[in-house]
């Protein structure tokens, strides 16, 4: 055989050996997958299995990507490789390139996952090595559901939450405003309809200070400060459009994931948002990462407690408390925790469309606007205010009331909804509706916030911008027989259906004929 005949079949086996790209028109949500047929020859002779993860390279691009085998010629056939739209994206080829196929070798740090499921503690090389494998696609969500349950059910030490912080930080970009201070605020949530950050942001930013906030995407809740500002105007902007919108209005609301900021914290979180996973280490590295990629120099922590909130008793509130400043001293953050009332919702809007109406009553001095709300709002940004030098203290509350009622923090706040760019369209309650009423005369004396926010989910929220829930009445307020205490939005009818169930099995309020000792709420 010639050297000539024997490249020529060389090249033939390498042809045979290449697979077609073909977009597949399905979002998997942060998880690159492909598709091959069943029949394909790569498939037989590779040896591959469903879920398997797959090398994909054209030569100068590569991808790792979880494999799923298809039976179906209108899907993919037995010459293409599929590719779903994050992996066609994130690939960068175009349909009919040719590419080639190979087994992804497992990744290394999977060996640390295991130790963690077997009780170890991890040190910070471990959690540098899972990031990396995470943000390159290398792991599963099956492994990184093992890794959630692992860090959840033996727990992290406050080096290892430090170690996961730095970490997930480590992962992405980092941004570097250039001044001194950077102001932020945080509320770990489980309080539904707790807006408060859409309300000291435009009071902080017509201040001065600078208050770049990025936020997630609900995680457990029926909304999270992205999924409501996203009511208003856009959120996911590329970064250069971030920062110069911020250097211009001092202030942003925009989703942190564009940004590439923390990436491991974004995956992990499209995986802890269907599990409902939400432990307290990984709860801290998640909220501290963003906030140190983003820049941030001081921020404030709101912890709200109370017997259906995420933080349950005052004890575990002070013990999270040590949690954050032992992390944030040792990340070089000026960081304050305040201990809030979590003993019902905030405000009277549940999911995105019902709370952005709040914010903006609240920014227009309307005289609906939830009173609860404007009051813890002005008492957090009083507290920010507090870290610029030129405020004395104890008087960062009658500056934010002034910001407020002067009418400055509604100029500022359309300014930045300009500035990310105004939503056309106006979003509007779901058109399906419900009203659960108060079986007997009385008081309201509890709220339940879990089930409250279970049952905005239930009717849609967050992915549902109008879905969610409408309290009619607040803990402390009289009731008759049959008079409507919340209101129930949807969008679909399943959705409705759904929560029109949930509700007649447990409404989530408790009546009385007078409050217990304990239950009269402070302003803050």
């Amino acid at each position: 055989m010639t050297e000539e005949t024997g490249n020529q079949k060389l090249d033939e086996t390498s042809a045979s050996r290449s697979l077609r790209v073909k977009r597949i028109g399905i979002d998997t949500y942060r998880e690159n997958v492909a598709y091959l047929h069943r029949d394909c020859a790569v498939y037989r002779a590779e040896g591959f299995q469903a879920l398997s993860k797959i090398e994909i390279t054209d030569g100068g691009r590569r991808i790792l990507a979880v494999l799923n085998v298809v039976d179906d010629d209108h899907i993919v056939n037995p010459g293409e490789l599929g590719l779903a739209e994050q992996a066609f994206d994130q690939f960068g080829s175009a349909e009919g390139d040719a590419v080639r196929v190979a087994h992804a070798e497992p990744p290394t740090s999977m060996e640390a996952v295991r130790r963690k499921m077997n009780g170890e503690r991890l040190d910070a090389d471990d959690f540098l090595a899972i990031a990396r494998d995470i943000v390159d696609n290398r792991y599963s969500k099956m492994e990184m559901a093992a890794f959630l349950v692992s860090t959840g059910q033996n727990g992290l030490d406050r080096d290892e939450i430090l170690y996961l912080t730095q970490a997930m930080v480590a992962s992405g970009e980092r941004l570097d405003w250039d001044e001194p201070l950077v102001a932020d605020k945080h509320c770990i949530g489980g309080i539904p309809g707790n807006r408060t950050s859409m309300l000291v942001v435009p009071i902080i930013a017509a201040h001065g200070m600078l208050i770049p906030k990025t936020s997630s995407r609900a995680i457990t809740s029926p909304a999270g400060t992205a999924d409501t500002m996203e009511v208003l105007a856009e959120v996911e902007l590329p970064p250069e459009r971030l920062h110069e919108l911020v250097r211009h209005h001092r202030g942003c609301l925009a989703w942190g994931g564009t940004a590439q900021l923390a990436p491991a914290d974004d995956i992990l979180i499209s995986v802890e948002r269907p599990l409902g996973i939400d432990s307290q280490g990984q709860m801290v590295a998640s909220i501290l990462s963003k906030k140190l990629a983003a820049g941030s120099t001081h921020l404030l922590i709101d912890i709200p407690v109370g017997p259906t909130a995420k933080v349950r008793h005052m004890g575990q509130a002070l013990a999270l408390r040590k949690l954050f400043e032992f992390v944030g001293d040792r990340s070089g953050l000026h960081l304050e925790v305040v201990i809030t009332d979590g003993r019902q919702p905030i405000g009277r809007g549940i999911g995105p469309v019902l709370e952005a109406r709040d914010v903006m009553q609240v920014l227009e001095n309307h005289p609906e606007a939830p009173a609860d709300l404007r009051q813890k709002a002005l008492h957090l940004a009083g507290r920010i205010l507090e870290f610029d030098p030129d405020v004395r203290g104890g008087s960062g509350y009658a500056i934010a009331r002034d910001i407020l009622e002067s009418g400055r923090a509604l100029t500022k706040m359309n300014a930045i909804i300009d500035a990310q760019g105004r939503h056309k369209t106006r979003f509007e309650p779901g058109p399906l509706r419900f009203e659960v009423c108060a079986p007997h005369d009385g008081l309201v004396t509890a709220i339940d916030n879990y089930q409250l926010a279970r049952i905005a989910r239930i009717a849609g929220a967050p992915m549902g911008k109008g879905a969610g829930v409408d309290l009619l009445k607040k803990v402390g307020d009289d009731v008759s027989a049959g008079e409507p205490i919340y209101r129930v939005h949807a969008e679909v009818r399943a959705d409705f259906e759904f929560a029109r169930s949930l509700t007649d099995r447990e409404s989530g309020y408790s009546f009385g004929n007078e409050l217990p000792p304990d239950a009269p709420l402070p302003p803050f």
